[in-house]
């Protein structure tokens, strides 16, 4: 491609909402355009390296047997109805009616509409199993759009389905889809990990998210500094405290994988050594926060025992905490068995503890109410607490002296430091992530809502066993972007970028100088390399920090005190390496350079699961 004759700009403003680097930097090198909020055009550069994104999943997919479809953007309410998915999505979905006043909406995701598809095809156990997937934009109306293609309304998705005859093969699916994925990201040159995760309101119960480290990402992951645990912090716990006896945590009821979240000794209540004073009460006028109460009693928070009343199903109750941890409400959603779970309107807190939230505390609660604790709290023996009594609040509040011991659960957020759940040694640790794909162990969710069934071995009639597998494709590249880039621009792993090479011709008016770029920019193309040739007039200095924002992983200098020489200067984009080749040789240099880099190896870029 030559410069001068594309559909090629840079800037140098940004819009004031591009706080990202990847937002900013694609928004410089004029890869994408905003329609409307949350929604944007891919200008060359950026379709470049989708369309790489792209025949790297269909390599890895097809080599393993999945097919590919394409299903319909706009999808009817009546497939959403059969699995209760049209009221649950609420303003996610965009909704609309056709001319005949029929509901419809544009698809966010495609459960539905995929089960119908194979549901009128699937008639015996021998059919199975099969494998569908598709690269198609959806849309899901975000509240608040923002950070580019990190979170925008209408994007790009690969999404794909499994069906299988049972348990056993649909878990051999989700394994070989694993594998797939690590294939992909590791192909991409992208350093990631593959994190235990919550499945939400897609449903499961096995569930992995694979992360691309980075420090502006949104997401929390913690892994384990002595052995290969790692998951969402949504997951996530620690291990449980040294000592404590008798309870059933949320990992464990769960079948493992999220642990509790405290270490014998953190921050809360105290050691166990000596005897708690005891029971004293002390007034904290207008004082309603943990905060402001720690402040106005000179305390740390970790000393307090946070009170929260939830809603669970229609009933109240009282969940306890160290105050300087926050509940982590899908772990206590789950440990609790509540098909619906909130924090409690205000009406329900006075009517269960008798006052407003700000003052509620364990001690002198009515027999009724259930209690449940985080393992934070089973450390301590000398906590500050509410003392359900406006402005008022309790020293030295002691559980199984002060209240009867509640049930400790799992129901904390994991952080640094807690212990690793799955080994003896080792503490966690916490790494900044963007989430670029996502495996769910489906089961029967939809195949039973919606009637997809076979016929097995024995004539009966059986609901399909499914798995589910995304990758945000655009989200893919802006995540390349954060994670490989500098004050200068984009630092492109080769796999994903949109031209590999650059020729920089320095003095378009030197015959020598025109004739040796157009040698080596037509030698590159015909050895199989992405290349353009800036061939615009634009001054040197110019050229270069262009070439720098753009991010070609190779720049290749052509100037006439060089071509004089026999010789082209070279430049590596990753690591800022410059060297030398002769006229002659240069193509195949960086012909064999970028070849050896595009599977995604390299020693700039080399894609890992960490």
């Amino acid at each position: 491609m030559r410069l001068s004759r594309s559909f090629f700009h840079t800037l140098k403003e940004v819009p004031k909402d591009a706080r990202i680097p990847s937002h900013r930097l694609m928004y410089r090198a004029g890869m994408i355009q905003q329609a409307a909020g949350g929604i944007y055009s891919y200008l060359p550069a950026a379709l470049r390296c989708i369309r790489k994104i792209e025949n790297i999943i269909r390599d890895e997919l097809n080599r393993r047997g999945c097919e590919e479809v394409l299903m319909p953007a706009v999808q009817p309410a009546e497939l959403w109805r059969e699995t209760g998915r049209w009221e649950l999505y609420d303003d996610l979905l965009l909704r609309f009616k056709d001319r005949k006043g029929g509901d419809f909406c544009m698809g966010p995701t495609h459960e539905e509409v995929i089960t119908d598809m194979v549901r009128r095809n699937l008639r015996s156990w021998k059919q199975l199993p099969w494998n569908l997937y598709q690269i198609q934009g959806k849309f899901r109306d975000e509240f608040r759009p923002r950070f580019g293609l990190m979170r925008a309304r209408e994007f790009l998705m690969k999404d794909g389905y499994s069906f299988d005859r049972d348990t056993e093969g649909a878990k051999a699916s989700y394994r070989l889809m694993y594998e797939a994925y690590e294939a992909i990201f590791r192909r991409c040159g992208l350093k990631f990990r593959a994190v235990d995760a919550a499945s939400g309101e897609i449903g499961g119960d096995l569930s992995h998210e694979f992360q691309v480290t980075a420090e502006t990402g949104e997401e929390v992951i913690v892994s384990c500094c002595s052995c290969d645990y790692a998951a969402n912090v949504e997951k996530a716990g620690g291990r449980r405290p040294a000592g404590n006896q008798g309870a059933v945590g949320a990992g464990e009821a769960m079948g493992g994988g999220a642990g509790g979240g405290f270490r014998a000794g953190d921050g809360a209540g105290g050691s166990g050594a000596g005897e708690v004073p005891a029971l004293e009460a002390v007034d904290t006028p207008d004082q309603r926060t943990i905060e402001a109460v720690s402040r106005f009693l000179g305390e740390e928070p970790g000393r307090f025992l946070k009170s929260l009343v939830y809603e669970a199903d229609s009933e109240a109750v009282l969940v306890l905490i160290a105050g300087d941890r926050d509940v982590n409400e899908a772990k206590l959603q789950t440990a609790l068995g509540a098909g619906r779970l909130r924090l409690a309107p205000e009406d329900l807190v006075v009517g269960s503890v008798g006052v407003r939230p700000g003052s509620v505390g364990p001690v002198g609660l009515p027999d009724d109410l259930k209690v449940v604790a985080d393992w934070s709290v089973e450390i301590g023996d000398s906590w500050l607490s509410g003392a359900n009594e406006e402005g008022r609040h309790f020293r030295n509040v002691q559980p199984g002296r002060d209240f009867p011991l509640p049930e400790f659960v799992d129901i904390g957020f994991a952080r640094a430091g807690d212990g690793c759940p799955r080994c003896d040694s080792g503490v966690l640790e916490e790494t900044r992530a963007i989430e670029v794909g996502h495996v769910f162990y489906l089961g029967t969710k939809y195949s039973e809502a919606m009637g997809c069934s076979f016929l097995d071995e024995t004539g009966a009639a059986r609901p399909a066993e499914m798995g589910c597998y995304g990758i945000g494709v655009g989200r893919t590249m802006a995540a390349a972007i954060e994670q490989n880039h500098d004050e200068n621009g984009i630092a492109w792993p080769v796999p994903l970028a949109p031209w590999e090479v650059v020729v920089l011709p320095l003095q378009l008016d030197n015959e020598a100088v025109t004739a040796a770029a157009e040698e080596v920019y037509a030698g590159l193309g015909a050895a199989g390399i992405d290349a353009v040739i800036d061939d615009r007039k634009e001054r040197a200095g110019f050229k270069f920090k262009d070439a720098d924002l753009m991010g070609y992983p190779v720049q290749i200098v052509l100037g006439a005190r060089s071509v004089g020489a026999g010789k082209a200067e070279l430049k590596y984009r990753a690591s800022g390496e410059k060297g030398e080749a002769a006229l002659d040789a240069v193509v195949n240099t960086v012909a064999e350079w970028v070849s050896a880099r595009r599977g995604g190896g390299g020693a700039e870029n080399r894609g890992t699961a960490c």
